[in-house]
């Protein structure tokens, strides 16, 4: 385990501590919850982006580095990579900051995911132009 700094240009999408009821029968902290921790702050992200209701449509990818336990404090980092007519893929970065006494930062996760901008009736829709805002 490599302990490393938190990124310094940016806030975290959402950050959460770990809980004794998130644990997998091994005792770590169940993989699911992190993927959905992933999946809300890529959401809120895409959210921002498209400026409306957005749907994950892909997991693209997702590595688990190493293990999260209970007490770890996660935080995940969002960044829109690409975006297309209606969809948004966002990079999802996530640190476990552990052990309060003797800090460590760990880089546990990463993943890619896709998302699709809706309108009104739940149909897909135009992202805004940046550029014109």
């Amino acid at each position: 385990m490599t302990t490393v700094e938190l990124p310094k240009d940016k806030l975290p999408a959402i950050k959460i501590a770990a809980m004794p009821k998130d644990t997998n029968p091994g005792g770590s902290i169940f993989g699911g919850w992190i993927m959905s921790q992933i999946d809300i702050a890529a959401g809120i992200t895409a959210l921002e982006r498209a400026k409306g209701r957005v749907v994950t449509v892909a997991v693209n990818s997702m590595e688990f580095h190493e293990p999260v336990f209970v007490g770890d404090v996660i935080s995940c980092y969002a960044d829109v990579v690409k975006t297309g007519n209606t969809s948004i893929t966002i990079k999802v970065e996530v640190y476990a900051e552990r052990n309060p006494s003797n800090k460590e930062i760990v880089k546990v996760t990463q993943a890619e995911l896709t998302f699709v901008a809706l309108d009104e009736n739940r149909k897909p829709r135009q992202l805004p132009n940046l550029d014109t805002e």
